[in-house]
């Protein structure tokens, strides 16, 4: 999630996507995401279990931002709000 284009980041890990992002956008997200306007989703990405979704949570929140900002590009190169475009799995479990 982004406050803006190139803003302030934000990465997290949920089992309910669509409804965390509408709760960003309430200004219910948390502490972090309220001070700094977190509010839109522009990247995403799907784990058949929550145990890789941490892992791979973890992994990113070291990263470098640049490597961050490359990766959502990549996806998303005009950090339009995918919140809308979610792609649901329909296999249950999906992180």
């Amino acid at each position: 999630m982004a406050s803006r284009y190139r803003g302030t980041l934000y990465i997290g890990v949920t089992a309910r996507l669509y409804d965390r992002v509408l709760e960003h956008k309430s200004g219910t997200g948390g502490e972090f995401t309220l001070k700094y306007g977190v509010k839109t989703l522009v990247w995403y990405e799907h784990h058949d279990t929550m145990e890789s979704a941490i892992l791979r949570e973890t992994r990113l929140k070291v990263w470098k931002r640049a490597w961050k900002i490359e990766l959502i590009e990549l996806f998303n190169p005009d950090w339009f709000d995918q919140h809308e475009n979610i792609d649901y799995r329909p296999a249950q479990g999906a992180y």
